[in-house]
C-alpha cells in the first residue's frame, strides 16, 4: 500500500488503449468495498466509456476536465444527500479507494472536482453531469474520475519535495 501511495500521481493524459472487462470488474468491487458512515452507501457509481460521452464530461466545467476526453473510462461518482449528511465525505472516500486500486491495476487517474463549480452562467458541472447521464434529480455529482493506461510518466513526488510543517503533534504548532 505504501508503494502504491509512493508512485500515484494524477495523469491526465492517457493512451487509447482499452480496459481490460475484468479490471474494469475489480475497479467496481473496490468501489462496492469503500467504506461509508453508518454505511449508509450514499453513493452511486456510473462507468462511462462511450466516446461521446467521454468528450461530454470533458466539458463539465471550463477548467480541469479536458483530461477526462482522452482517458477511456470515466467513474461519475454521485450521492444522494438526502441518504448521508456525510455524503461528500463518503463520495470522497470512494474516490479515493478506486483510485488506488486503478493504481494496483496498472491504471492511472485524475479526478475533476465538480461540486460547487458551474458547467456554464445557469448550470452547475453537477447538474450538468447529472442531466448527463440521466441521474434522477436529487443526486449531486461531486466527483469525475478518469482512468486509463498513462500516456506520460510522471513519478511520484519525492520525499524530500513533501511539506513537513504540516505535521504536528499533540497540538497545532507554528513552525
Amino acid at each position: 500500500m505504501f508503494e502504491l501511495l509512493q508512485q500515484r500521481r494524477s495523469i491526465r493524459a492517457f493512451k487509447q488503449q482499452p480496459i481490460e472487462p475484468e479490471t474494469i470488474k475489480k475497479l467496481e468491487e473496490a468501489l462496492l468495498r469503500a467504506p461509508t458512515s453508518r454505511n449508509l452507501q450514499p453513493c452511486e457509481f456510473i462507468f462511462v466509456d462511450q466516446p461521446e460521452v467521454l468528450a461530454s464530461l470533458a466539458t463539465a466545467k471550463p477548467n480541469g476536465a479536458a483530461f477526462i476526453g482522452s482517458a477511456q473510462l470515466a467513474i461519475v461518482v454521485a450521492a444522494n444527500p438526502s441518504t448521508s449528511d456525510v455524503w461528500i465525505e463518503d463520495s470522497s472516500i470512494a474516490a479515493i479507494i478506486v483510485q488506488l486500486a486503478a493504481e494496483k491495476l496498472g491504471l492511472k487517474s485524475c479526478w475533476a472536482q465538480l461540486r460547487l463549480r458551474n458547467y456554464n452562467d445557469s448550470l452547475s458541472a453537477s447538474d450538468f453531469v447529472r442531466d448527463l447521464v440521466g441521474l434522477p434529480d436529487g443526486m449531486e455529482v461531486p466527483i469525475v474520475i478518469g482512468i486509463g493506461y498513462a500516456a506520460e510518466n510522471i513519478p511520484g513526488h519525492p520525499r524530500e519535495s513533501l511539506t513537513e510543517t504540516k505535521i504536528h503533534h499533540n497540538k497545532f504548532s507554528k513552525n
